[in-house]
């Protein structure tokens, strides 16, 4: 039998405290601007955000002797340190037993498609020195005795390469950035919102300045909305995704990510089609992905109707007792929704199922003291009576016990302890969840030193698009720490001097925007902009994606656009200013993501990854035990969409989308020791051709 864990070390590893002290950054000087007085930070690289991926560049840039800024909307505040979920993972590379070579980890990385193969060799090669970095910074990744790291099979990976320090890995990670970073001296701006990025030059000479933030700390007599300048010549973004863009959404609340900062900028962006759905508690409690031993322990999941009636609703879709329990277990591994796993019933038709009774206007519960009600006809369920793949794995991990509650207990204590800690007992309660929003694998397009289209502007993180359609469970992790390290070794590299002082310009734009959005009656409520494009986003451009209906979605979100750019959006009071900019940049983002789409669908793009394009002229019909769903009928995707990515830009007032092939990974079997150091030395790896 494992070894029973101390209650003190489940409550390490699920209250994770971050540090109360770290350097506060101060101003190097006063810019008057009329009867305003704007702070102005100078630094040599600003990293906006304070998440795993920005707290890793900021650390690296220290220890390369720059002098770096983290500009952060709240100090290790986020989805990396806030939300996740049981399976948290990171990767890496090891012996045949339990994982394999760069070449094949890049393979599994990209196997989904629309993913650049340089790419995805960079990640698979960068997270041994990452792994090993966030190791020797004290994060707790489990070894066996003989040290090496114990690891596990997670979603779109058959190998096994994932590992874990349980719910709390991402927050454990911030936890060991965070701490490192005060050790070596960053200094943080706090509430710190950064609503415009600063750029200098016209042409192939344009490249970043900085930014300009709303910073509370800032707000005086003199300037009442807090603005501050930042001046930069290298400017990493490392806010995370667009959160707030859906009302179903599993992130915490204010996750406003760069993507609609970036376009603003001109900046190229990739894949925007390309999201991550499945079931998750609810936003409005404790957001948290169910995948791993929350439904490996095979709870009952049942639904509420407004009279309070149960309804044991998978048992209409599955044929019997066995295929309904494993399918539920198979989403600890495959608990993204994918398109194809809702034929031949598979795990997503457990996904389609919630979808439809939510639409019914039912609540969702899985009750972890009940096992699963049987399909009507047929055997209860049997912890015995599993396909096989399912009951080797819980004979494997001595979990063939008789409750829900019982096989999560032992197999993962922490998933109960983590829920505990959020008010909710899991051993008492059922516990309501949907299907979220929790991932976009798009965003800022990067080459393979985190560089954007923008010289000097780096993403890394969820905000740099570098996940194809599918990705292994806990890459996103594994790419933030990779590319960190990546784009600081670059911007050290690339020593770049600061220009003449800038920003002045914006700053008088920014301010007569404010005055304007301020004062003027029709502007619109914040609250109305958020409420619509949540609506249009989770109704039209959710997991269940209706081909015919996205071009009048795109055209909805123009529209509102032009309303803003028409009207402003209210600045109701100076606290509500970074709001103001955030929306608009959420909507100029979410038409960004619908006139991908569109183009997609226009090209006879079909469902991939976690969204399913119906279609009366699909292809595909999920079954069910009581008959096809028709009303789900989709369209199968094209080989030819997997060799190929969509790039959206912002320029002059309209959106371009072109399609582009992706990078090979090149000639691996041409590098060679003597040839290839002295590129190395002489700085030379660092020269990518812009646009690669």
């Amino acid at each position: 039998m494992p070894t029973a864990i101390p209650q003190a070390i489940l409550e390490s590893l699920t209250n994770v405290a971050m540090p109360h002290h770290v350097a506060e950054a101060q101003p190097q000087q006063m810019l008057t601007l009329g009867e305003y007085h704007i702070p102005v930070y100078d630094s040599e690289a600003l990293v906006v955000g304070s998440g795993a991926a920005g707290l890793r560049a900021a650390v690296e840039l220290k220890r390369r002797r720059l002098n770096v800024l983290v500009a952060t909307q709240t100090l290790f505040w986020g989805t990396s340190a806030c939300s996740g979920s049981d399976k948290q993972t990171l990767h890496t590379a090891s012996t045949s037993f339990r994982g394999d070579d760069f070449t094949r980890l890049a393979g599994a990385l990209g196997a989904g498609g629309a993913m650049d193969g340089d790419t995805a060799y960079v990640e698979a090669v960068g997270s041994v020195e990452a792994f090993i970095g966030l190791k020797s910074m004290g994060l707790p990744l489990p070894e066996d005795r003989y040290g090496a790291v114990l690891r596990y099979q997670t979603d779109h990976d058959e190998v096994g390469r994932a590992t874990s320090c349980g719910p709390r890995t991402s927050r454990l990670m911030v936890k060991v950035l965070a701490e490192e970073a005060a050790l070596v001296g960053v200094p943080f701006l706090d509430h710190a919102t950064v609503i415009r990025l600063l750029t200098t030059g016209e042409g192939e000479a344009r490249r970043i300045s900085g930014a300009i933030a709303v910073v509370k700390g800032a707000k005086t007599a003199e300037n009442p909305w807090g603005l501050c300048l930042l001046r930069s010549p290298a400017v990493v973004l490392a806010s995370g995704g667009p959160g707030e863009l859906f009302r179903d959404s599993v992130y915490p609340k204010r996750c406003f990510g760069a993507l609609g900062l970036a376009l603003e900028a001109g900046i190229d962006t990739v894949n925007l089609t390309e999201h991550q759905f499945g079931i998750g508690t609810r936003r409005d409690e404790f957001p948290w992905n169910l995948s791993g031993t929350y439904v490996q322990s095979m709870p009952y999941i049942y639904s509420l109707d407004a009279e309070g009636q149960e309804h044991n609703f998978l048992a209409r879709y599955y044929r019997t007792t066995r295929e309904l329990a494993s399918n539920i277990f198979r989403k600890g591994y495959q608990w993204p929704i994918h398109a194809t796993r809702t034929l031949d019933f598979g795990s997503s038709l457990v996904d389609l199922a919630i979808y439809n009774e939510s639409q019914a206007g039912r609540a969702i519960y899985m009750d972890f003291n009940r096992n699963p009600l049987p399909v009507p006809g047929d055997e209860p369920f049997s912890v015995r009576n599993l396909d096989d793949d399912v009951y080797q794995y819980l004979r494997n991990n001595d979990a063939c016990l008789e409750q829900p509650i019982d096989r999560l207990r032992h197999m993962n204590p922490l998933a109960i302890e983590l829920y505990k800690h959020q008010g909710h007992d899991l051993t008492q309660q059922p516990l309501a969840f949907n299907v979220n929003h929790q991932h976009m694998n798009g965003g800022i397009a990067v080459d393979i030193w985190g560089h954007t289209s923008l010289e000097g502007c780096y993403a890394v993180g969820e905000a740099a698009g570098t996940h194809g359609v599918t990705r292994p469970g806990g890459a996103a992790l594994n790419a933030g720490q990779v590319f960190g390290l990546r784009c600081a070794k670059h911007i050290a590299a690339a020593a770049r001097a600061a220009g003449e002082p800038q920003g002045e310009a914006e700053l008088a734009s920014v301010i007569a925007q404010i005055q304007r959005d301020s004062a003027n009656p029709e502007a619109l409520e914040i609250e109305q902009v958020r409420a619509e494009i949540q609506q249009r986003m989770s109704d039209r451009a959710g997991f269940i994606c209706e081909a015919d209906s996205v071009n009048e979605a795109r055209e909805a979100a123009r529209q509102l656009n032009q309303r803003i750019a028409a009207s402003g959006i209210a600045i109701t009071h100076p606290n509500r200013t970074a709001f103001s900019f955030q929306w608009r940049q959420m909507a100029l983002a979410s038409e960004a993501i619908l006139t991908a789409l569109h183009t997609y669908v226009a090209e006879g793009g079909g469902s991939r990854g976690a969204r399913m394009i119906c279609s009366s002229q699909g292809d595909a019909i999920p079954q069910t035990r009581e008959g096809p769903l028709t009303r789900f009928r989709f369209l199968s995707e094209k080989p030819e969409h997997k060799a190929q990515q969509l790039h959206v830009r912002w320029q002059s007032g309209t959106f371009s989308v072109e399609a582009r092939p992706l990078r090979p990974c090149g000639d691996l079997t041409a590098l060679y020791f003597e040839k290839n150091w002295p590129d190395y030395l002489t700085g030379e790896i660092y020269k990518t051709p812009r646009g690669e």
